[in-house]
This record gives structure tokens, C-alpha cells and sequence, in this order.
């Protein structure tokens, strides 16, 4: 099982290789596109700005949206999960377009969100084993999906519900850490490999 980790050229990949190492899966860790598809399952991390790591796209989407919505398997971290929308109110730059909606900034007095959050989650083979989850979170903006059949975690903010999770086809986001949430985090990111092991079978 090898797995692409995506390298926005900003930040740490090492907690979130070792967790999906962890798991079973081989890590390369690349910032080649073409490579990056040819692996049997993606992760986009949660490192840097929307606008830097929009940049870090590939020019022409379409072979990337194609890959997901033909069901390779990906998993998107805080940042990455924001990619799969159009385009942030943090700075300029186009995601990858694949969940409709928008991402704003936290309605909240106290930004950025830093620290433990309990989550609330829905059925979903992601969260397999999961139950009373408190994720860590470090961030400024948040996704709001057109579309509420695209949601599969919540998490509450200065009284403000906002999705914590989002799933279309084999694409999975997370707006919090799992690789940084405990125990419960890293069963998380073993279930995202132990789904895409089923895909690639």
C-alpha cells in the first residue's frame, strides 16, 4: 500500500507520515503531481496557507479531480480539507473545486482555534471504532458546504456548529489533526488506509 503525502513546501510532514506508517501504508512524500496520482492513495496535509498551497496545485486540475471523482482514495487535513472547495476568504488561489461551498473565516472573538475540540461524527468507515472524539484543532477558517449530505463530522466554536468532516466518493476531509488527536486520531488515520487497501483491491 503506498501512499502519496503531499509536500506544499511549507511545515512538518513527519507526525503524519509516521502515523500512516503506522498503519501499514508506504509514505513518499512528494511534491510531483504526476507522481503524487500514480500511488494508490493521497493525503493533502494541514501545513501552510490556502493561497501558497493553491499554488502548489497542478496548473490543469482536471487529471487530479478526474483521479477523485474515479474514486482514489484521499484523505485532506485541516488545509487539505479546504482544498477541496473553490476558493477561501484567506487569500487568493483556486482549490481543486471538489465539494461545493466556501471557506470563511471563524465567526469567533478568539482566532486562530487552537487547541482539543470534542467532534461529533456520523456513520462513516472513517470513524470505524471511534466514539466520544476530541480532535485537535489549529485553525482560522472553516468549510461550509453547499450541500449537508457532504458532512460527516461537526464540532462547535464560540457557539458556532461548523463542519469538521466532509466525504465525497473515496474523498475524505478533516478539519482537525488526527495525527495529533490521541489514540483515537491515529485509528482515524488507520482506517483511512485500511478503506483505500479495500479500494485498491
Amino acid at each position: 500500500m503506498r501512499i502519496a503525502l503531499f509536500d506544499y513546501g511549507a511545515g512538518n510532514l513527519h507526525s503524519l507520515g509516521k502515523a500512516l506508517e503506522g498503519a501499514g501504508a508506504r509514505v513518499d512524500v512528494t511534491a510531483d503531481w504526476t507522481e503524487a496520482l500514480a500511488r494508490d492513495a493521497l493525503v493533502l496535509p494541514g501545513v501552510g496557507a490556502f493561497g501558497a498551497a493553491a499554488r502548489a496545485l497542478p496548473d490543469d486540475r482536471t487529471p487530479l479531480c478526474e483521479a477523485l471523482a474515479e474514486g482514489l482514495p484521499c484523505l485532506g487535513i485541516c488545509l487539505g480539507m479546504q482544498l477541496f472547495f473553490e476558493a477561501s476568504e484567506e487569500s487568493e488561489g483556486d482549490g481543486i473545486g471538489l465539494v461545493p461551498g466556501a471557506v470563511r473565516l471563524l465567526d469567533a472573538p478568539i482566532v486562530p482555534q487552537m487547541g482539543w475540540n470534542d467532534v461529533e461524527v456520523a456513520d462513516d468507515p472513517i470513524f470505524d471504532g471511534v466514539d466520544s472524539l476530541v480532535g485537535y484543532y489549529a485553525n482560522s477558517y472553516v468549510c461550509v458546504p453547499d450541500e449537508a449530505a457532504d458532512e460527516i463530522a461537526w464540532s462547535e466554536y464560540d457557539g458556532k456548529r461548523f463542519a469538521a468532516g466532509v466525504r465525497r466518493a473515496n474523498t475524505w476531509g478533516l478539519q482537525f489533526h488526527p495525527e495529533k488527536s490521541s489514540h483515537k486520531g491515529r485509528r482515524i488515520v488507520a482506517n483511512f488506509v485500511a478503506v483505500a487497501r479495500e479500494v485498491v483491491r
